[in-house]
């Protein structure tokens, strides 16, 4: 399953409208709450009262995001889910309708902005880069944690979750990147 501007979906508290935009949800003022049935469960927020995720918050609701769109084909130039994705479509598109944020629109332009990461600082959501021929980077994916990504691999695969330490990943890395919103 994934989100299209065409279908609804609620990640933890947060939903995406039709257009395509990522809120917070708020309880209805038009029906009536439902019973609390375990004490412990936080009251819902108030209309007056939305509070923004806290940036583990935003990392988290980041990959569950990207997390949604596993299995969709692989597209060269792809940026949608109705067409398929390639490896910066897929970054870029997460990125814009989980947290309406814009990035570059190629992986080498994405190397270019946002800060330096160690490989033993990467967090969710960090973006991790690959030089898969020559010099140049040239693939990019979301870094999950735990030494996972995700990305749009190639032609003729699916969105996936990979390792960081698989032979053939581990000799193409070159580095990660915080962008600036995840700063």
């Amino acid at each position: 399953m994934f989100a299209s501007p065409m279908v609804d979906v609620a990640l933890n508290n947060w939903e995406m409208d039709r257009i395509g935009t990522l809120a917070p949800v708020l309880p209805s003022t038009d029906v009536a709450p439902a019973p609390v049935v375990a004490p412990a469960a936080p009251a819902p927020l108030a209309a007056h009262e939305p509070k923004a995720p806290k940036t583990g918050g935003l990392r988290n609701l980041l990959a569950d995001f990207a997390m949604t769109l596993r299995d969709i084909r692989y597209r060269r130039g792809g940026k949608e889910p109705s067409t398929g994705f390639d490896c910066s479509g897929f970054v870029r598109y997460v990125y814009k309708h989980a947290l309406g944020k814009d990035l570059p629109p190629n992986s080498a332009s994405q190397y270019q902005t946002g800060m330096q990461i160690a490989r033993s600082e990467m967090k969710t959501g960090d973006l991790v880069f690959f030089r898969i021929k020559g010099k140049r980077i040239s693939h990019v994916g979301i870094y999950l944690g735990e030494g996972r990504f995700i990305h749009a691999p190639s032609t003729g695969k699916r969105i996936s979750v990979s390792e960081l330490n698989e032979g053939y990943w581990a000799k193409r890395f070159v580095g990660a990147k915080r962008p600036n919103v995840l700063s």
